[in-house]
């Protein structure tokens, strides 16, 4: 990932704090801030399918973050100092989790549709919609897997070996 020429030329990239079973962010998210990088991870608003990209200010703001009800760190509803990525200079590059792919660029996610409608709204910043790179387990590569007209294929997969 460090070494991928989008990861190289980006200067501000959306990540994943990852849960247990998915590809580990965090020596990536290190790397950001440790290459002068501009951070960004979700905020899902529970009921909706809703997100926001919130700037992260280091690799420790981290510990500060809430656990939600999902088990997933991420700020709280009241935390409005933090930037959100398209009120701003929008993104480069989204590192997105998902649950499967294939490899015509489907991505199968956790079915509430966060990144989806994310990516709808990017497309509508002035700097258009950000390169898209899934972080996956060989495991999780299929055949294929079921998408509807509203799910926005990503640019790259990748994973080990690939």
């Amino acid at each position: 990932v460090i070494d991928h020429p989008k990861y190289q030329e980006s200067k501000r990239i959306a990540i994943f704090l990852s849960m247990p079973d998915e590809v580990q962010t965090e020596d990536i998210i290190k790397d950001i801030f440790k290459q002068g990088k501009e951070c960004f991870i979700p905020r899902y608003k529970p009921q909706s399918n809703h997100m926001d990209m919130l700037k992260l200010s280091s690799a420790e703001d981290i510990s500060s973050l809430a656990l939600t009800s999902w088990n997933i760190l991420q700020p709280s509803d009241d935390d409005s100092a933090r930037e959100e990525a398209l009120a701003g200079g929008g993104l480069d590059l989204i590192f997105m989790p998902g649950l499967g792919f294939d490899k015509k660029g489907n991505r199968l996610g956790r079915g509430k549709g966060y990144y989806d409608t994310y990516l709808e709204r990017c497309m509508k910043h002035p700097r258009g919609k950000p390169y898209t790179i899934a972080l996956a387990f060989r495991e999780q590569i299929c055949e294929s897997v079921p998408v509807t007209e509203n799910d926005v294929p990503i640019d790259e997969i990748l994973y080990e070996d690939c």
